[in-house]
């Protein structure tokens, strides 16, 4: 049995565990994961999006082998085990291509498929529930489950051991790498679609693949857009638990469960919910570390602050990454730009001005103390506690920015960490 099994066998017998999956590609992101002192003897699952990973490079410009081969570096830097590492696919379908007709956009994502799996990526969700070119923006329970089959199918047939994969399914997604906009209602997940979303793919799946099926995401009432965050409802009143009951080792996966009261990851795992994605409150929670930094080199030097500018440029010259999410008059559209919570503004830490400030900035605190009066300007009290806790050899501007990302991911591995595998 897998860690992730244990996981799940744990939550379906009662158990308050469950696994945060950690959707994202950056880099202090999983510096910030590996290095939190409460992941000790823990299962690390971190995930890629098919946007952001695909043999065609996806906005990271990263295949599923660089990828694979990322993480490893980062894991090798820290120290930690990557044998406690689980590598996963999210919304692995034809959405990257959906622009496409339906037909050559399954052909891309067969081709990924295959990348994904002899890459090392063992937990696959399979999502086809976005249409393609001529097609509705929504697709049916049999459409979605058919074409998820036959993606399946290629993990199959690609794996060295099929045994080792793990599948999730479920067509009420978000969409990936977005959230809802801020008008929308977000209504839980009805018992009788789930059931009705299980039949159709448990019809439409091999023998073999429908034995790997260990998950379903369903929406439970939390999400979140770009000033708004759905905060899961006090009382379950879903009554989704109870589906699962004739499946034997299914789990429940939530989505967009950034921004949460940390209480709602306990109450997720008593509705049955044993994996949480979280991705954007992460991203999130570094950009504040460097915004919050260049105010200190401002404060300390005397310089300037640049970061955010550079950043404007770079959304403004580059604007598909928040156009179409972000919606208001142009001094809103700058504000949400840096400050919303749908975090539109990480596709563009990658780009190469971003990366030069950036570095600019690390450069000059590198060998900086920062005061204790500036450093309490700019930083909350526990994450500065939590800074001093880590390797004393990093920068200190470093153990900062690691300790405000880990603030963010306390509450997912403390309640994972409840009994260790």
């Amino acid at each position: 049995m897998t860690a992730l099994h244990r996981i799940i066998a744990d939550n379906r017998a009662g158990g308050r565990r469950a696994l945060p999956s950690i959707c994202s590609a950056h880099r202090d992101v999983l510096r910030a994961a590996m290095l939190l002192p409460e992941i000790a003897n823990m299962p690390l699952l971190i995930e890629a999006t098919s946007n952001q990973v695909n043999q065609d490079g996806g906005y990271t410009g990263m295949t599923p082998v660089d990828f694979v081969a990322h993480v490893h570096g980062i894991a090798a830097e820290t120290g930690f085990d990557r044998n406690r590492i689980i590598l996963g696919g999210d919304h692995l379908g034809p959405q990257a291509w959906k622009d496409q007709a339906a037909g050559q956009a399954m052909a891309k994502a067969r081709t990924m498929m295959t990348a994904y799996v002899q890459a090392g990526f063992s937990k696959i969700h399979l999502d086809c529930s976005e249409g393609c070119a001529g097609e509705p923006a929504h697709l049916d329970d049999d459409t979605v489950a058919a074409r998820a089959a036959e993606l399946a199918d290629v993990c199959e047939a690609a794996a060295a051991d099929p045994s080792r994969l793990s599948y999730i399914i479920g067509t009420e997604v978000p969409v990936p790498g977005g959230a809802r906009a801020d008008h929308d209602h977000i209504a839980p997940t009805t018992p009788a679609a789930a059931r009705q979303t299980l039949k159709t793919h448990f019809v439409a799946f091999s023998e073999a693949a429908q034995r790997r099926i260990v998950g379903l995401v369903v929406q439970p009432g939390v999400e979140f857009g770009a000033q708004e965050i759905d905060h899961l409802p006090q009382t379950d009143q879903t009554g989704l638990r109870a589906v699962l009951d004739p499946y034997p080792g299914l789990t429940f996966e939530a989505h967009s469960t950034d921004y949460q009261h940390p209480d709602a990851y306990a109450r997720l795992a008593d509705m049955g919910f044993a994996i949480h994605k979280v991705g954007p409150a992460l991203t999130f929670a570094y950009r504040q570390a460097i915004y919050a930094l260049d105010h200190v080199r401002a404060a300390v030097m005397g310089t300037e602050l640049n970061i955010q500018k550079v950043l404007e440029t770079e959304m403004r010259a580059h604007p598909h990454h928040w156009q179409g999410h972000l919606s208001g008059d142009a001094r809103q559209l700058q504000m949400l730009r840096h400050f919303s919570f749908s975090d539109r503004i990480r596709y563009y830490w990658p780009h190469p001005p971003v990366q030069s400030a950036v570095a600019k900035l690390r450069d000059a605190l590198r060998d900086v103390t920062i005061p204790a009066p500036i450093c309490m300007q700019y930083f909350a009290p526990e994450v500065i506690t939590r800074a001093a806790q880590l390797p004393a050899n990093l920068p200190h501007h470093d153990r900062l920015t690691l300790a405000t990302i880990q603030m963010a991911l306390v509450p997912y591995f403390t309640l994972a960490g409840q009994a260790n595998d």
